[in-house]
């Protein structure tokens, strides 16, 4: 969906997975600063949206979702994942429960294929699924902001910042009451920061969630089973993921960041030595230079330089070995 934020002075779309939203307004240093200082917003309108209501819905998400979720308190937020029967990451959902309603904000397209899942899992339960996103908008407001959300507007609160479940038909109020606005490159930049995987992004067809560090916040290890929770516990007692999530200094004297998929290797071995991982999400931040996360082979020493592409790459351990 093309939000209509897009209207607004200087906005310049994003790209990909992103198309429908702002990449910036024309300053993203700023747009970062300000949402560091917890003030503005940022338009995620073009994620999905899905809803889960009747009387059984935590009961029975429970049964599905690597969270423990069936006690979920109202107005508590959680994240869970859907996994595959190999313990594959297929869904992402950021959750919170209004006491009548699970709401979940998922990553732009999933929603159908999520919705799908979830139908044929359905069986005799109480419950209802819908998908929402043409008629709520996803808006964040940062961590330290002291905006108020509308009134009767869902509230998911994280650490990290409040999203908000806004009527769509609000966006361009809410805008003009609560700005400035923020684009989703400074937003990206304060996520690579802050070491959070995103699905599509850190995660590829063979991600498990140990690999990304999304164990505890995402996967509860001493719930019931669900799909894909033998590779869970397997990998849990062993203690051996096979790649590793790192976050990456980059020299800053280059003038491009190194894209998505770019090949990590050993700095000692030159830029033809063997592949030991790869970028996954790279952004410039405005304290920190030009950043990013990245998957390696769980035996790359901790201490080791590396070479993005032709980048010289310093590595802090996000995931331990």
């Amino acid at each position: 969906m093309k939000s209509p934020l897009l209207s607004l002075p200087g906005a310049v779309p994003a790209e990909g997975v992103d198309e429908g939203v702002a990449a910036h307004y024309g300053e993203l240093f700023r747009e970062q600063r300000a949402l560091a200082d917890g003030t503005g917003f940022v338009d995620l309108s073009h994620r999905g949206v899905v809803t889960v209501t009747g009387d059984d819905r935590l009961s029975w998400l429970h049964l599905l979702l690597t969270q423990h979720v069936s006690e979920l308190p109202v107005g508590e937020a959680t994240e869970a994942l859907i996994l595959s029967a190999h313990g594959h990451i297929e869904h992402a959902l950021y959750l919170v429960d209004d006491g009548t309603t699970v709401w979940a904000h998922v990553e732009p397209g999933t929603q159908e294929a999520l919705i799908a899942y979830l139908e044929s899992m359905k069986f005799f339960y109480r419950v209802e699924v819908a998908d929402r996103t043409a008629d709520f908008a996803v808006v964040h407001l940062p961590a330290g902001s002291i905006a108020q959300a509308p009134e009767g507007v869902v509230v998911r609160e994280t650490a990290h910042g409040r999203d908000l479940f806004l009527p769509r038909a609000d966006l361009e109020e809410f805008a003009a009451t609560h700005g400035p606005a923020a684009g989703l490159l400074a937003y990206e930049a304060l996520r690579v920061e802050h070491h959070r995987p995103r699905l599509g992004f850190e995660t590829d067809h063979r991600t498990i969630p140990h690999e990304l560090g999304w164990i505890g916040t995402a996967v509860h290890l001493q719930k019931g089973c669900y799909r894909g929770q033998e590779t869970v516990a397997r990998v849990q007692n062993l203690g051996k993921p096979p790649r590793r999530l790192v976050f990456l200094h980059l020299d800053g004297s280059d003038v491009h960041l190194p894209v998505p998929g770019t090949d990590i290797r050993l700095a000692d071995e030159g830029p033809d030595g063997r592949k030991v991982g790869f970028v996954t999400t790279s952004a410039r931040h405005h304290e920190l230079g030009p950043v990013a996360l990245a998957l390696v082979k769980r035996n790359v020493p901790t201490d080791a330089r590396l070479l993005a592409g032709e980048t010289a790459a310093a590595q802090e351990t996000v995931v331990e070995p």
